[in-house]
């Protein structure tokens, strides 16, 4: 297996071997990055795609400063967020301002209650740029100006948009909860304790 640097050393010459080996090592992590900011999977791969032609054509530009994983997923959120704009007039969007955050009363899940699968299509139901906004601040870390800038909206747009996305999970979140005790037929602590 080859190092990150010979990785690099190859791609930036354009050598086949050395962009298979980077496809290999890291396709499983921005595909992921990918499917927090697409709709479906389908769209995940296309940008997927993207990403890789963009690593390929820009690897040179890799400093070596800072992690190489950390630019790997750079290249592929800002390719989701062109993706995004690219895409935006073909979707169905929803003006924030038309809505008023519904406070749910639950103040947090236990950390296993869901499984992966269920939080993902929870966030990926979310409306596309209540999605956008909720993985830029949520999972990636920018802050509000930083999205707004990359999103081309108002800062209070990013920072509405973002609480309206947790009302809306919190309210999924909320549903599927009360589906799954009553398919797992309501048991609690209570319930378990025996005479």
């Amino acid at each position: 297996m080859m190092s990150d640097a010979q990785i690099i050393e190859g791609c930036v010459r354009h050598d086949k071997r050395s962009q298979q080996e980077l496809y290999s090592k890291y396709s499983r992590f921005l595909m992921g990055i990918c499917l927090r900011y697409a709709a479906d999977r389908a769209e995940a791969e296309d940008i997927l795609q993207e990403v890789f032609l963009k690593i390929y054509f820009n690897i040179k530009d890799y400093s070596g400063t800072g992690s190489f994983t950390g630019w790997l997923r750079k290249v592929a959120v800002n390719t989701a967020i062109t993706h995004y704009h690219r895409n935006l007039r073909y979707r169905y969007h929803e003006d924030i301002d038309e809505y008023i955050a519904v406070e749910t009363g639950i103040a947090s899940f236990e950390e296993d209650y869901f499984t992966s699968d269920e939080l993902y299509n929870v966030l990926n139901g979310l409306p596309s740029g209540y999605r956008m906004v909720f993985n830029l601040y949520a999972v990636e870390g920018y802050k509000h100006k930083e999205i707004a800038e990359m999103l081309n909206i108002d800062v209070n747009t990013s920072k509405s948009q973002y609480s309206r996305a947790k009302a809306v999970m919190r309210g999924k979140l909320e549903k599927l909860r009360k589906l799954k005790e009553t398919y797992s037929g309501g048991i609690t602590d209570n319930d378990k304790q025996t005479d």
